[in-house]
């Protein structure tokens, strides 16, 4: 999706489908994701981000500040709850390729916009739609601006009186005047309302409330419980605007530490002896979804986990991969003293190097732990065959969201993977037939994309560059160096191996591309912390295994995990 210019006619946008009524864009919602933005009969015209999520249709009307007209700036800001936006245009980008949720209460993330199948009776600019007058119709309908203080700070209610769209002419007596308008209507203003105005038009967003207190506005809406509340109750804060800079007074919030900058690496150049074997998984912490002395497999945890990743999209579910992968992998937030102590800058480099051996037993059982869990949610699914096939295609959408060109978070790519190809899973016959039943495209992007995509990767010869991709496969290098043998015949696991050591050399030489690479796809996200928490190796080790259980030997572990996972995969579909 490209960014539309300040300018660009807001009909032409596919997903603008100008004046329609709540209920018939329900109506036009199927799937969760799908969303339209409108014009709101209701609200005067105002704009209003329709979607469904989790089987319901959700509406949130667009908050919007007037700006006086300046040379180089926008004419009006946009806002549901976090950024600001230049336009409506920028809005609607910025929440559907961040997969960002529209509000922290409902956490709905729209994905696919419905497009509009006809011609607009009207054409709109942004601005004509959001400041002119209506051309239909003769009465010239009034301005409002949304600069008192009482604006920002009932910001968080639906209020007709802060409509700012004439997408139809209103009576009169429909706009009574109020006495935060008199910067826009003919009679001369209040002396005393303009001294002890917030003015959002000049740019001055204080966050000091002024000493007189607001004067309560004349017109009055109607009780609450007198109308259904039809829509989603939005937080608006006041951030700095995206794309513009209104006043130094705003400041800057605090940017995660995976969007920090980084330090200069190494600036005279000289070689640091490395001091000792570094770490990249997290310290122990209270989980919010484990106990203290959990056991293996709690149900209730299951449970929560199913409907924490139904909530989130593939694409948000991919970029909370690659944000748990990239911090493991030691590509993004490693510190200075880290740095000091491994010799290198990356965990990229460390890999290739002798010191590096735990990390690379690390990433090792971070893969084969994310591939059990990936299996176990397929094997777990002991309800209706349609039930294991939805699963099986969520985890093939989750594996499209992270190849390359998409997140491009390879080992994350590779640990899905290996749960769809584990043998306890692909020997499930009805279920995969029922996948190509009722998820046709799904089965075919596995077979005819996927499978070929992770065969070429295993033997070194998949795409590396970064750009596409944010973070490599290390799989086949770091199970290289620990000394497992390469499979198949002799001349071809000398090529397999010579490929291998190449891109391991690519790999430590690219470290610091891939990590602005990695930083780039992850500027502007804001994780769920439980589905963060719920990837990370810790977590998913003591899920397993129970918090006894997970200081058990590797090998052990394992091998009585994938037996268990046999004993499911056979009361699924026993043998014939």
């Amino acid at each position: 999706m490209q960014v539309p210019q300040d300018g660009e006619d807001l009909a032409g946008q596919p997903w603008y489908h100008g004046l329609l009524s709540r209920q018939k864009a329900e109506a036009l919602l199927q799937q969760d994701g799908d969303f339209l933005v409108r014009a709101s009969g209701s609200r005067g015209g105002h704009p209003v981000i329709s979607c469904r999520w989790r089987g319901s249709a959700l509406h949130f009307e667009v908050f919007r500040v007037a700006l006086r007209p300046r040379p180089g700036r926008p004419t009006a800001l946009f806002q549901l709850e976090d950024e600001q936006f230049p336009s409506m245009p920028a809005l609607v980008h910025s929440y559907v390729t961040g997969r960002r949720p529209l509000s922290q209460a409902t956490g709905a993330v729209v994905s696919r916009p419905v497009t509009w199948q006809g011609p607009l009776r009207r054409s709109f600019s942004e601005d004509t739609l959001m400041d002119g007058p209506a051309r239909t119709e003769p009465l010239r309908a009034r301005k409002w601006s949304n600069s008192q203080p009482a604006d920002l700070t009932h910001m968080g209610r639906s209020r007709e009186d802060s409509t700012g769209i004439e997408a139809f002419a209103m009576p009169v007596s429909a706009l009574p005047r109020t006495g935060s308008d008199p910067v826009l209507l003919k009679a001369p203003a209040p002396l005393g309302t303009v001294a002890n105005s917030l003015r959002a038009s000049d740019g001055q967003l204080q966050a000091k409330a002024p000493a007189k207190p607001p004067r309560t506005p004349s017109f009055e809406l109607p009780d609450a419980s007198e109308r259904p509340p039809t829509y989603c109750e939005l937080v608006p804060r006041v951030p700095c605007v995206q794309g513009t800079s209104l006043s130094q007074s705003c400041p800057e919030p605090e940017a995660p530490w995976w969007e920090a900058e980084e330090d200069e690496e190494e600036e005279n150049g000289c070689f640091t002896r490395p001091q000792a074997e570094i770490s990249f998984c997290p310290p122990d912490t209270p989980s919010c979804l484990l106990g203290p002395q959990n056991q293996p497999l709690e149900p209730q945890v299951l449970h929560t986990l199913r409907g924490l990743f139904l909530e989130h999209h593939p694409g948000s579910t991919a970029l909370h991969l690659l944000l748990v992968d990239c911090q493991a992998t030691g590509l993004l937030g490693v510190t200075r003293d880290q740095r000091g102590n491994m010799g290198v800058s990356s965990g990229l480099e460390l890999l290739t190097l002798p010191h590096g051996r735990r990390l690379r037993l690390e990433l090792l059982e971070r893969h084969e732990t994310l591939a059990l869990a990936g299996a176990l949610a397929v094997l777990g699914c002991s309800g209706p065959l349609e039930e294991r096939a939805a699963a099986l295609r969520g985890l093939v959408e989750l594996a499209l969201a992270l190849r390359p060109g998409a997140t491009g978070d390879l080992p994350g790519l590779a640990a899905v993977m290996g749960a769809l190809l584990m043998p306890q899973v692909s020997r499930l016959e009805h279920t995969w037939r029922q996948l190509r039943r009722s998820h046709t495209e799904a089965a075919l992007a596995f077979e005819q994309e996927l499978k070929p995509l992770m065969r070429a990767l295993d033997e070194g010869a998949g795409p590396c560059d970064p750009g596409e991709v944010a973070l490599p496969h290390v799989a086949p290098m770091v199970r290289l160096l620990e000394g497992e043998e390469v499979a198949g015949p002799l001349d071809e696991s000398c090529e397999r191996l010579l490929r291998t050591l190449h891109g391991a050399r690519h790999m430590a030489r690219d470290a610091p591309k891939f990590r602005k690479v990695a930083a780039q796809r992850l500027r502007g996200f804001r994780p769920n912390p439980e589905l963060r928490e719920a990837l990370t190796t810790g977590f998913l080790r003591r899920l397993l295994w129970g918090s006894r259980g997970a200081g058990a030997p590797r090998a052990e572990r394992f091998g009585k995990f994938q037996r268990i996972l046999g004993v499911l995969s056979q009361r699924l579909e026993p043998d014939s």
